[in-house]
């Protein structure tokens, strides 16, 4: 038995600017943070039964791996040559669809599981590429890097991706003092909205791949948002809070050019009403929009924004920053 702990990813900086339709015409930047909020896999091969069965969200048994209808798992099993006797649960500290990263988290510890059983132990570099490979090139996913590179290495991380889609991976060090105030005065509420990131980032991709108006606003938006990922970066760097708030509400306001299915009239309704009366200097929908979780930075106390929120059906997501990336917890070598 192999047991896998992989984090999910919250998007500071840069987010859209790891999709390939960007990033080939001049790089792109991410800047994010593992959660210490996770997914676990297990996974086992059973010495008599020759079936393949996955427990978790979405249960199936099948005969053979080809026959899944979870193409994450059908692709992964199938790469690795496995076709029949296995089993594999999967358990989730958050809901999917939720702009955490979820289903290429989900990949990851997948992959790491896999690898185990065979007695392998990846660089996280190779198993990110790995996921990404299978999600983009195999299942022609319209998605980009970050999510899988976020699962395998955690932390609070860079990523520098070069137009061939060459990563180069940073850690970004800070005081434990001023990681702390930047935890605890940037806060993450669920809005109990669930969405399929794929659909929104299509948007994204297809103003890129089109001539026009579409295209040069998606580009030049995308443009401020990559620039504002190393300005991000360094504001978290040099302990400027006050910094950080002014450049969330900035990002969001780029971020919401690139498609109309990012936000919606309710969101910016209550994103309005909080700066205007409760204190928050910036904020903005993680992931690629659409529903999930809603980041929110206020300098003060922020209890009567939390008590809001609640009064809003958004619960607060008390977190702190994971720092191992995806790991084996049981089994392996």
């Amino acid at each position: 038995m192999i047991s896998t702990r992989t984090p999910l990813r919250v998007t500071l900086g840069g987010g859209g600017t790891d999709l390939e339709s960007y990033y080939r015409n001049g790089g792109g930047f991410i800047f994010a943070m593992g959660l210490d909020k996770y997914i676990h896999v297990s996974a086992h091969r059973p010495a008599f039964h020759e079936h393949v069965a996955l427990m978790g969200p979405d249960p199936e048994t099948v005969e053979r791996a080809a026959d899944l209808k979870h193409e994450l798992v059908r692709a992964a099993l199938l790469s690795h040559g496995i076709e029949t006797g296995f089993e594999a649960a999967s358990i989730g500290d958050i809901v999917g669809g939720t702009g955490l990263g979820s289903s290429s988290c989900f990949l990851v510890g997948f992959l790491r599981a896999l690898h185990a059983l065979k007695g392998h132990e990846p660089d996280r570099q190779a198993l990110a590429e790995e996921a990404c490979n299978l999600e983009i090139n195999v299942l022609a996913k319209g998605i980009g890097k970050q999510d899988q590179y976020m699962a395998a290495f955690g932390g609070l991380t860079t990523l520098d991706i070069a137009p061939d889609g060459q990563v180069k991976v940073g850690s970004v060090d800070i005081a434990p003092d001023v990681e702390a105030a930047f935890v605890s005065h940037t806060h993450i509420y669920y809005t109990g909205l669930r969405r399929d990131a794929a659909v929104i980032l299509d948007d994204q991709n297809s103003a890129m791949l089109a001539k026009g108006s579409g295209h040069d606003q998606v580009a030049q938006s995308l443009g401020a948002i990559k620039d504002l990922g190393y300005r991000i970066r360094d504001a978290w760097v040099a302990g400027d809070l006050e910094g950080w708030g002014h450049m969330l509400h900035e990002h969001w306001l780029s971020k919401k050019q690139l498609s109309s299915k990012i936000s919606w009239p309710h969101i910016d309704q209550l994103y309005d009403h909080v700066r205007a009366n409760l204190g928050v200097t910036g904020g903005k929908v993680i992931g690629a929009g659409g529903g999930g979780f809603l980041m929110l930075f206020t300098p003060g106390p922020g209890e009567a924004l939390e008590a809001y929120m609640a009064s809003q059906n958004m619960p607060r997501l008390h977190y702190g920053i994971d720092r191992g990336g995806s790991q084996v917890l049981l089994g392996g070598q």
